[in-house]
C-alpha cells in the first residue's frame, strides 16, 4: 500500500520574509488569520487553526517558544519542542504559512524594549509569574508588526492572556481583531494543554479535580448562590479532595477586569491554577448569574 504524501505548510524563519508574504496577500485582497502558538500542538491549537481557516483566506501559524514570558528558565528549557511533528499536524493545505523564528530573530542583540499592561499583568496569574504578561505582550506586539493579519485567534483557556491581548490591541490601536475560541477538553473534562504530557496516569486522575471544581462553581451560581466566598470554599474543597495538588489560586473574579469579587453580580470567571507534581495547570470557566 502506497502512503499518500500530504502537503506541509511553507515554513518561514525570517521576519522580513513573513512580512513580505503576508503583505503581498493583503495587496491581493486576501484576509489573513494569525494563530500564535509555542508549538507542541494539540487539538486545542488545531481548533484555533480551524476557526482561522473558516474565516480567513490565508492562515499563518507562528511557533515560537518565547523566553521572555517564562519566569522559570528551567520551564523554558524543558518546554516540549518538535517542529517536525507540529508541521505534520498542520499538513493538508489549510494552513498556508508557518513562522518559526529563532530567539535571536525576535530579540536581536541590544533589544531592551518591553510592553507593560498595567494592573492586569500584576493580578491573579501575574502575581504568581512576575513579568510573564509583559513578555506575552511584547512578543505579540512584535508578531503583530511582522504579520499584518486581520484577525488573531486565541484560546479562552488562557483567559487572562486573552484579556491582556485585548487590552494590548485596544491601547496601541493595533488594526487587528482578537477572536477568543472555546476551551477544548478531553473526554474526561481536563482542558487540553501542552503540559499534560508531563502528567503520569495517577497525576492525571488527580488533575480531574480542576474541571470538577469549575463545574461546582458553575452549578452553585446557576442555583442562585451569590456569595463568592462560599463558592470559592467549595472549589478549594473539591481541589483538596485528591490530597496531591498544590493550589496556587482558586478564585472568582469580574470577567472583564479580573478583580476578585465577594458578591456575584454580573459576568464572573472562575480561575484555577494548581501544581500536580512538578506540572502547573491552569483552567477557567466564565459564568453568568441567574436573574
Amino acid at each position: 500500500m502506497v502512503k499518500l504524501q500530504t502537503s506541509l505548510p511553507e515554513l518561514v524563519t525570517d521576519p522580513a520574509t513573513i512580512r513580505a508574504l503576508t503583505q503581498e496577500a493583503r495587496e491581493q485582497g486576501k484576509t489573513i488569520g494569525l494563530v500564535p502558538t509555542m508549538g507542541a500542538l494539540h487539538d486545542g491549537h488545531l481548533s484555533l487553526v480551524k476557526a482561522s481557516t473558516e474565516q480567513c483566506d490565508l492562515t499563518v501559524v507562528t511557533i515560537f517558544i518565547n523566553p521572555t514570558q517564562f519566569t522559570d528558565k528551567n520551564d523554558w528549557t524543558e518546554y516540549p519542542r518538535d517542529l517536525q511533528s507540529d508541521m505534520e499536524k498542520l499538513a493538508g493545505g489549510e494552513v498556508s504559512l508557518v513562522f518559526a523564528p529563532t530567539a535571536e530573530d525576535i530579540y536581536p542583540h541590544g533589544h531592551v524594549t518591553s510592553i507593560h499592561i498595567g494592573p492586569l499583568e500584576k493580578i491573579v496569574e501575574g502575581r504568581c509569574r512576575p513579568g510573564h504578561f509583559s513578555g506575552v505582550a511584547t512578543v505579540l506586539a512584535k508578531l503583530f508588526q511582522m504579520i499584518p493579519a486581520d484577525t488573531a485567534f486565541f484560546g479562552r483557556k488562557d483567559y487572562q492572556q486573552l484579556k491582556v491581548v485585548e487590552r494590548l490591541v485596544q491601547d496601541l490601536n493595533v488594526p487587528i481583531k482578537v477572536h477568543g475560541c472555546p476551551t477544548i477538553r478531553d473526554e474526561d473534562g481536563l482542558a487540553l494543554s501542552s503540559r499534560n504530557v508531563f502528567l503520569s496516569q495517577e497525576q492525571r486522575q488527580q488533575a480531574l479535580s480542576i474541571p470538577k471544581a469549575l463545574k461546582l462553581a458553575e452549578r452553585r451560581i446557576e442555583e442562585g448562590e451569590t456569595d463568592a466566598r462560599a463558592i470559592v470554599a467549595g472549589m478549594r474543597s473539591e481541589l483538596s479532595c485528591s490530597g496531591a495538588l498544590h493550589i496556587d489560586y482558586a478564585l472568582l473574579a469580574d470577567a472583564e477586569t479580573l478583580k476578585p469579587v465577594t458578591t456575584i453580580q454580573g459576568p464572573t470567571v472562575a480561575l484555577i491554577a494548581v501544581r500536580v507534581g512538578s506540572t502547573r495547570l491552569i483552567d477557567n470557566e466564565v459564568m453568568m448569574p441567574q436573574r
